[in-house]
């Protein structure tokens, strides 16, 4: 059920600036930044570090408490990054990040809400409905609210009680079983940047994207004006027959991170039959057996229809 916080609210993930400047400092609201920063290694290789450093120094929402992605709310023995944690580990992370069963809770990014996506994706895996703050901490800023720098201890929780859901991921067989036209099939939506969508960049061990997929990169969904996410007419426009296919949805990307933004995004606009690769492609280019193709990107086309998960 909704925290009494978010009586009243649409049925949406997520919640605007002025709802969370209205309620801010209410009792049992907790506030979670997400934030990661990309980096360029010496080797030109993008990677991605802890944003705490920046909550700190550069500010924060008031009241904020930085929720660390990278081990906090991950495995940290997982075989790849951004793995997700057991229900045990998660449970021990949202409690000491001040969220219990009695906790509404908003979730933010400095970025184009990926991070914040991933983090809101975890809980509503674990059966806990969280809200993300669309526009995150960059229209906050933009439209002058107060921004804190420093440290917040996070409240005292009590119990959390995380409840798998795993209908909310898939694994490699379940690509292995859309590819080979077994069940009902999935789409298959690759959240990746065009040009890593077309095999072109560097780091991976293989290039490009799984056979059959439609490429909808994360940004895309973003409106660029307001960092907050389209409008429904706007993601129907950039998701086309991804949104209305008659099958259900398989997003995917590098890390699992990007892809739920995707599906973030379908869930606005009414779909809940999505599933998020968690390994995503880390796992799939590790086996040189399964097939990777290098196209240039193909239009989510308008239209709903399971043509969209043939593969190439």
């Amino acid at each position: 059920m909704p925290h009494p916080l978010f009586d009243g609210l649409a049925d949406s993930p997520l919640v605007t600036t002025q709802w969370l400047a209205d309620h801010l400092g209410a009792d049992g609201l907790v506030v979670l930044d997400a934030t990661a920063l990309k980096v360029t290694g010496f080797n030109g290789v993008d990677a991605y570090v802890s944003g705490e450093e920046q909550y700190l120094v550069d500010g924060h929402i008031p009241g904020a408490v930085f929720a660390d992605l990278f081990e906090d709310f991950s495995d940290p023995e997982g075989e790849y990054p951004f793995s997700r944690p057991s229900a045990k580990h998660f449970e021990r992370a949202a409690q000491a990040h001040g969220v219990d069963n009695d906790t509404a809770v908003v979730v933010y990014d400095t970025a184009d809400a990926i991070w914040a996506a991933r983090l809101w994706w975890l809980f509503r895996s674990f059966d806990f409905e969280v809200r993300v703050l669309d526009g995150g901490l960059a229209k906050w800023r933009a439209e002058g609210r107060p921004v804190d720098t420093g440290d917040v201890r996070p409240r005292r929780a009590g119990e959390f009680s995380a409840y798998p859901d795993e209908t909310a991921w898939a694994d490699k067989r379940d690509i292995e079983a859309v590819l080979a036209g077994d069940g009902d099939g999935a789409v298959l939506l690759c959240a990746l940047p065009a040009r890593e969508f077309a095999g072109e960049g560097s780091g991976a061990l293989r290039l490009g994207h799984i056979p059959g997929s439609v490429s909808v990169p994360a940004s895309q969904l973003i409106d660029g004006r307001t960092n907050a996410y389209l409008r429904p007419e706007g993601l129907r426009e950039v998701l086309g027959g991804v949104a209305a296919a008659e099958s259900p949805i398989i997003a995917y990307c590098r890390s699992g991170i990007a892809s739920t933004s995707g599906a973030l995004a379908l869930r606005l606009l009414g779909r809940t039959d999505v599933k998020v690769y968690d390994a995503s492609l880390n796992e799939w280019v590790a086996d040189p057996s399964v097939p990777l193709a290098t196209s240039a990107p193909a239009l989510a086309a308008s239209g709903g229809g399971r043509h969209l998960t043939k593969p190439e």
